[in-house]
This record gives structure tokens, C-alpha cells and sequence, in this order.
């Protein structure tokens, strides 16, 4: 009986299970390589990954169409380390909410703001956390949306140098984020609160 308990319970000790407390969250913040750099740093993200959604086109890829997508990271995150809403909280402060346009030097719908929900639940959370946002800024507009979430599609093959391109280009990607005025605009808008 001991054996049959232990057999039971190899699976949660090895890991396997690990899936089933992890959660998944989908946003959109401009450039993907930033919005992985920046959540990966998070205490309680274990995965997050760059890719396309939001848009009705099959597999779309970086370099050739990707018409009607967000580019977006895919974030895996432990709900008991860090939940939906800190999740939300941290990404306010890593995006330039008032850009209706991109973000940053990122100009075109690929590169605008927006946080897909995967169910009612997370749809409540996303507005209650947009409106205190919201009312943080009187006068001015917030203008990231709150989608509905749909498939989304990893970058891949040829293309998977995107992944980790902060870590696997670091003084690229360094030169890349401050020339496009990221951290610039972030403490412009929230001040010591940018990138934390």
C-alpha cells in the first residue's frame, strides 16, 4: 500500500504536474524581446514566451505576415508565488498606456498595448485594475483594450532567435531599448515606480 501511495504521488515530486499550478497569462507591450525581458524578472514567472495574437491570420511569423497581431509574450507564472492582479500591476508600469499608436519607436497595430483574458474571471480582474489605473491619470486616456484571448502563436523555426534575444544579445538589445526611449518615457509617466 505504501509503494502504490508512493507510485501516486512520483509524478508530483518529479514535476509532471507541474502544469496544473502553473497559470498563463497573455498581454501585449510593444516590443516582445522588452516585455520578456521585463517579466521574466518577476518573482513568480517561470516561462514567458514571444509570439504573436489577437489577429485572424493562420501561423503568422515575424518577417513575413503578421496582419491583424499583437506582438505579445505568453507568461507562465505560479498564482501562489504571484497572482493574476500583480501580474497586471507590473505590466501597467512597463507600458506606455496613453499610446494609441505602438509603443515607443515601435509605430503599427503589431505593437500596441492590449491584455487578453481567458475567461470572465480574468475579464473582471483586467477592468477593475484598468480603472484604478485609470483613475491614477484624470484627464487623460488609457488606452489599452481588454480582448477577448485567442490562439496564440509562438515565434518559431528560423525566427526562434527572438526568443531570449535579450539574453542572447545583450549589448543589441541594450542599445535597441534605450534608443527607442522605453525607460525614458516609463519614469516620464510613472516615475520611480518604472520597471519595477
Amino acid at each position: 500500500m505504501q509503494r502504490l501511495r508512493i507510485l501516486t504521488l512520483l509524478p508530483l515530486l518529479l514535476g509532471v504536474a507541474g502544469s496544473a499550478l502553473a497559470d498563463k497569462a497573455i498581454v501585449a507591450g510593444g516590443c516582445f524581446w522588452c516585455m520578456e525581458s521585463d517579466f521574466e524578472k518577476l518573482p513568480g514567472v517561470s516561462d514567458v514566451i514571444s509570439g504573436f495574437t489577437g489577429g485572424t491570420l493562420k501561423d503568422p511569423t515575424y518577417n513575413g505576415d503578421h496582419e491583424g497581431h499583437f506582438e505579445a509574450v505568453e507568461i507562465t507564472y505560479a498564482p501562489q508565488k504571484v497572482s493574476y492582479r500583480q501580474l497586471l500591476d507590473y505590466y501597467w508600469v512597463h507600458i506606455d498606456l496613453f499610446d494609441a499608436g505602438g509603443q515607443f519607436c515601435d509605430r503599427g497595430h503589431s505593437y500596441q498595448t492590449a491584455i487578453f483574458v481567458a475567461n470572465d474571471r480574468e475579464r473582471a480582474i483586467a477592468e477593475e485594475s484598468k480603472r484604478q489605473i485609470a483613475a491614477q491619470f484624470p484627464g487623460q486616456t488609457v488606452v489599452t483594450p481588454i480582448l477577448d484571448a485567442s490562439t496564440f502563436y509562438p515565434i518559431t523555426g528560423d525566427e526562434s532567435y527572438h526568443q531570449d534575444y535579450y539574453k542572447k544579445n545583450p549589448v543589441r538589445y541594450q542599445y535597441y531599448r534605450w534608443g527607442c526611449g522605453r525607460d525614458q518615457r516609463l519614469r516620464e509617466i510613472w516615475g520611480e515606480k518604472a520597471g519595477r
